[in-house]
């Protein structure tokens, strides 16, 4: 027996319904990502700071000279790694796709890379190769790429960038092992412990300047983070 009719279509209420609970369930999933990360990695250099605090002003009289500023130099990076996690979540709650505007001109990459990086990075880069974003987007990505070679991975540290057809291709790459298969094959997708905010604020910043970025085993060893821009004609 043939039915021969059409199926009623589905109410657009359910519709806005449907990507309401989408929505929401995506929002529970961040929160819950974002809580498990922060109690781990916040929890570990405040314990870090507060035992070595301790011990150093504890037996400040005991302690030789070299002793009390390796504490104190170990004291110092923690607390730069828990200024850096706060710049992070700043900025991070400012990343809703509705809200982030991309203000896109021609940005010479050897000038950017050269505002961000330290005397130990080796830079290639023409001088004539700029990318078109948003100035401050590409300067942030840049920093939380060098902050987690520097942070994951060895020296050497290169940052490197070539032209391919109307796109501009950076890469960050060290000698270290590697990111962890923990985090692969989708290093930017998801927060992750232990793995801080830095990749997940790149993957959002480069998306909303309309490019894309991937993660490359280096050859023999080590790590290579690759972002693709448009290039700008100047």
């Amino acid at each position: 027996m043939r039915i021969v009719g059409r199926f009623p279509e589905p109410e657009p209420g359910h519709e806005r319904l449907r990507a309401e609970n989408a929505r929401l369930e995506a929002a529970l999933t961040f929160k819950n990502d974002l809580t498990s990360m922060l109690t781990h990695d916040v929890a570990q250099p405040i314990s870090s700071i507060a035992s070595l605090a301790e011990l150093l002003t504890g037996d400040w009289n005991e302690l030789p000279d070299d002793v009390r500023l390796e504490l104190a130099q170990k004291i110092d990076r923690n607390t730069q790694r828990l200024i850096k996690m706060m710049n992070d979540l700043q900025m991070l709650f400012r990343l809703d796709p509705r809200a982030v505007a991309a203000r896109r001109a021609p940005v010479p990459l050897l000038e950017a890379v050269r505002t961000v990086a330290s005397g130990d990075v080796v830079i290639e880069i023409d001088e004539d190769l700029s990318a078109l974003a948003d100035r401050a987007h590409l300067l942030a990505v840049l920093q939380n790429l060098l902050a987690n070679a520097e942070t994951y991975g060895k020296p050497p540290i290169a940052v490197r960038a070539l032209r391919r057809d109307d796109m501009v291709e950076l890469t960050v790459s060290d000698r270290g092992p590697g990111l962890p298969e923990d985090l692969l094959p989708s290093p930017f997708d998801r927060l992750k412990r232990g793995a801080g905010l830095g990749l997940f604020i790149v993957r959002h910043l480069v998306e909303a300047n309309g490019g894309s970025v991937r993660y490359e085993h280096a050859e023999p060893h080590g790590a290579k983070l690759i972002v693709c821009w448009a290039a700008a004609h100047v």
